[in-house]
């Protein structure tokens, strides 16, 4: 985007200017927001679906952004919370736990055909599945998305310094995990 963010959203906040806006917004951040989402529900079909749900929920509160962070991170925590909350509604209705029911997804990833991952990938999604929720979070945006520790502070409203601790401790743990399975 060529304009300042400042201005951008000025842009998404005016009515005459809104729809095109958006559809920039859209097209700038679609990729991003869909690999964040598809790290954490795993599935093609549901990441599109909460990607979408994403974007209604960004237009219609693009009125509330304060501007106290970055417009991609406040996006991002949308997208984040979206597609947490989509699992927890999905654990519960099947009457599982969500842990249950990511070990379920990550078990079903070998006929997904949009998975294109091979044996080691699909022992690397059960490694990070077995992290608690945090350190999944800070792996998966770190390694997949390669965010900057600066970046992932603001999105998560932490430390530079735990997220490192967080990551590395991550990473020991993967690489335990793909040594003893």
């Amino acid at each position: 985007m060529e304009l300042s963010e400042k201005e951008f959203v000025k842009r998404l906040k005016n009515e005459a200017t809104a729809q095109e806006a958006f559809r920039e917004l859209v097209s700038a951040y679609k990729e991003r927001l869909y690999w964040q989402i598809r790290n954490i529900v795993k599935d093609h079909d549901d990441t599109d679906d909460i990607l979408q749900n994403t974007f209604i929920k960004i237009f219609k509160n693009i009125g509330n952004f304060k501007g106290e962070s970055q417009l991609f991170s406040w996006m991002y925590r949308i997208a984040t919370n979206e597609a947490i909350t989509f699992l927890n509604k999905k654990a519960r209705k099947k009457h599982i736990s969500s842990q249950e029911l990511q070990e379920k997804i990550i078990d079903n990833l070998e006929s997904d055909v949009y998975f294109e991952g091979n044996d080691i990938q699909l022992k690397l999604q059960k490694a990070i599945n077995s992290l608690p929720d945090k350190q999944q979070q800070v792996f998966n945006m770190k390694y997949f998305q390669d965010l900057k520790y600066r970046e992932m502070a603001e999105i998560l409203k932490t430390s530079e310094g735990a997220l490192k601790a967080s990551y590395h401790i991550a990473a020991r743990k993967i690489e335990d995990f793909l040594k003893s399975h």
